[in-house]
């Protein structure tokens, strides 16, 4: 047994390590769909920690209930508990404060430029939203269409505000409404696959190439 230990405790220990940290600590989720364009792409894996401090601008995964079932959903964290969120022509401001979204601008550009219609070239539903739109940011309706360029949110006390990326496409907040801490299962730390494009830093302050 001594011997037995001596050759492979270690290995047993890390494989107990290993199996504990998956189920308290992390886990891999794959995005789906185009939500989070272009910053992430549907089929990539992330690795997601469970135990990370929820911050403004990460990007996190959260419990969603639809048609009864309940679905992950990879979205930024844009509003914390108490927040005042007002948009105003795809200028954010957070309390009053006005506030960049740098991984926003190569969308804003593209929308400007020709409202993202050779962008979305893959999808004609988009492509007609797009032009319905009067901003890049909008409101939306209680059908999920866009509506209004300026409007404000208040963010209830112990609730998070979480959009996509995409904001034209994205199903968020703005029509499910807020999520409690509860709802948000963890954050999402890096890309793993794939592999290539490779780029160093915070996941939630890359925008990868497509």
């Amino acid at each position: 047994m001594l011997k037995f230990l001596r050759e492979w405790g270690v290995f047993f220990l890390i494989i107990i390590l290993c199996t504990l940290s998956r189920i308290f600590i992390w886990f891999p989720v794959t995005v789906d769909g185009h939500s989070m364009d272009p910053t992430l792409a549907s089929g990539q894996q992330l690795f997601v920690v469970k135990t990370a401090k929820i911050q403004r601008f990460d990007i996190v995964v959260a419990n969603e209930k639809e048609n009864g079932q309940v679905k992950q959903i990879v979205k930024r964290v844009i509003g914390m508990p108490g927040d005042t969120i007002t948009y105003q022509n795809d200028i954010l401001y957070v309390n009053g404060k006005k506030t960049k979204e740098p991984y926003l601008n190569a969308y804003i550009k593209a929308f400007k430029k020709d409202k993202l219609q050779s962008t979305y070239t893959y999808n004609a539903d988009f492509q007609t939203r797009a032009t319905n739109s009067e901003s890049f940011t909008t409101s939306v309706t209680a059908s999920g269409e866009p509506d209004s360029s300026n409007f404000t949110i208040t963010v209830p006390k112990g609730q998070y505000l979480l959009l996509g990326d995409n904001r034209i496409v994205s199903k968020d907040s703005r029509e499910v409404g807020t999520f409690k801490r509860s709802a948000i299962v963890g954050e999402a730390k890096f890309r793993f696959w794939p592999i290539w494009p490779f780029e160093v830093g915070p996941l939630s302050a890359l925008s990868f190439s497509l």
